[in-house]
């Protein structure tokens, strides 16, 4: 096959050095009609197989794969006939090749027949629109490989991005979502465009209308933006966000992000969003922060928080605890009732009686686990002493204690015997309700130094850490020296005889 230098060195020997292409043929061996098509054309033009190769073992089985291609096109599209499908059914019918030759050839098929995607250039009006989007990314989360939810919010003129992680897409986590981006854009968009997520869509009814949740249109009141939904299938006509979401989990979570919480992670991303507005997007001639500047003068005034979480009646079981979504939290023993509101949000969960909060957990994501706050148990614990070496809140909790605390609980139970060392401690546990565990241990360390392992011990050394003794001070009495004398001559006891009416 010819070459282009050698074509060009044709063309500069016929064009410039005035050679005949019988002298040029003549030189360098090359026939006419190689010359001739040097001269026509500067560039090679690409080899085609003027014949097709002969494919004597799958050669007999295109017609059918052509047929099965045609009945797949009239399937439904998520249950048309796939690669490996069609090596099946035509190896059913005699094929003995390789499946490799059939899934090339199928792809050039539809390759073929195939219309490109194009898509219109979209431009929007400062706080006019945003896209919202999930997506998925991994994390080290406290030493373990988690995949977590990504809220990603994205304003369609400025490009300013805002992403938020969760343990899950539930309604409360897409709500906190929005309330998140809304504080740090500074402001409402006018309209937000969705997919048909069920978290805001009941149901789909003919073109864009939408059943829509009812949770989410007293969202969407609060705010008072417009939603729009795109068409099932169709996630390119919110492509602002679809980038948006692969952006941010190429540039903000690679590599591998190592956090302890879901706050540090969510404290990283907005650090990321931040610093992503000295960004120039392509083709824009100022930076996100820039456009964003411009832009949020006309989003909407920000509205006071909604309230994300939702509520759910519970039942008290025999073991002080509610239970929902198959794990059971517990409830201080005092304020229990039989019957509890339990409000879910994204990270805590909120346990109340007639509007009062009696209890708080980190909401577990788990399932059948038990969420037990061991001093929600003390007071029961102090009239049943046998059941502390058993409790699971206590077993719970003493994996996890400093050793001093069992140094003085082994002391009291010998000092203390038939149950009133446990007693004891308990009552110096209960300390945790209303100071921090970490002032309690320095009591307790400060006890056992001054051999006074007991309750009114312990709550001595944490009133003197609460209440450090204050130095008297020292006057000075230099330029006074009258005074300098006074509180340190000798004490004349005599003086309370003379008081008495006695005589010495």
């Amino acid at each position: 096959m010819q070459t282009v230098e050698e074509r060009e060195r044709i063309r500069r020997a016929y064009y410039i050095e005035g050679k005949s292409m019988r002298q040029i043929a003549s030189e360098w061996r090359h026939s006419y009609w190689t010359i001739r098509k040097a001269l026509t054309a500067a560039s090679v033009p690409p080899y085609t197989l003027r014949v097709a190769k002969p494919a004597p073992v799958f050669g007999a089985y295109k017609a059918q794969v052509a047929a099965l291609l045609a009945e797949s096109e009239q399937q439904p599209r998520k249950q048309r006939y796939t690669s490996h499908k069609i090596y099946e059914l035509i190896r059913q019918a005699g094929y003995a090749g390789s499946e490799s030759n059939v899934r090339r050839y199928v792809s050039q098929q539809r390759q073929a027949v195939k219309r490109p995607a194009i898509y219109l250039p979209l431009s929007f009006e400062p706080g006019q629109d945003a896209q919202v989007d999930w997506g998925e990314a991994m994390v080290s989360l406290a030493g373990q490989a988690v995949e977590v939810q990504m809220f990603v919010m994205r304003l369609c003129y400025s490009r300013k991005l805002f992403v938020m992680a969760f343990p899950t897409q539930r309604q409360e986590a897409f709500f906190a979502g929005h309330v998140a981006a809304f504080q740090h854009f500074g402001g409402v968009p006018q309209r937000l465009t969705y997919d048909n997520l069920k978290t805001a869509v009941q149901r789909i009814l003919t073109g864009r209308n939408r059943q829509e949740q009812q949770a989410f249109v007293v969202f969407r009141s609060h705010y008072l933006f417009e939603s729009r939904f795109c068409t099932p299938g169709e996630g390119h006509e919110k492509g602002g966000v679809e980038s948006g979401v692969g952006y941010a989990r190429r540039n903000f979570l690679t590599p591998l992000l190592q956090v302890a919480t879901f706050d540090e992670l969510n404290e990283r991303l907005l650090v990321a969003c931040q610093a992503d507005e000295g960004r120039c997007v392509d083709r824009q001639t100022q930076s996100i922060g820039s456009l964003w500047a411009a832009e949020r003068p006309r989003l909407r005034t920000l509205p006071p928080d909604f309230v994300c979480c939702t509520s759910h009646e519970v039942t008290l079981n025999p073991y002080g605890q509610v239970v929902f979504e198959t794990n059971r939290y517990s409830v201080p023993v005092e304020l229990a009732q039989k019957q509890l509101v339990l409000k879910a949000y994204p990270f805590q969960l909120e346990i109340l009686t007639q509007a009062r909060l009696i209890a708080r957990h980190v909401r577990c994501y788990g399932r059948n686990q038990d969420i037990l706050e061991p001093l929600h148990y003390l007071p029961l614990l102090a009239t049943r002493p046998g059941a502390f070496e058993h409790a699971i809140p206590m077993r719970q909790w003493r994996a996890t204690w400093p050793a001093v605390y069992e140094t003085l609980f082994a002391q009291l139970q010998q000092q203390m015997p038939d149950g009133r060392g446990v007693r004891e401690f308990i009552t110096i546990l209960q300390l945790h309700q209303v100071h921090p565990a970490d002032l309690v241990e320095k009591a307790i360390t400060q006890a056992l130094a001054h051999q006074c392992a007991h309750a009114a011990g312990v709550q001595l050394c944490l009133h003197q850490q609460l209440y450090p003794a204050v130095a008297p001070t020292v006057l000075d009495l230099q330029a006074q020296p009258q005074l300098l004398g006074i509180g340190e001559q000798t004490v004349n006891l005599a003086q309370y005889d003379v008081l008495l009416g006695r005589t010495a």
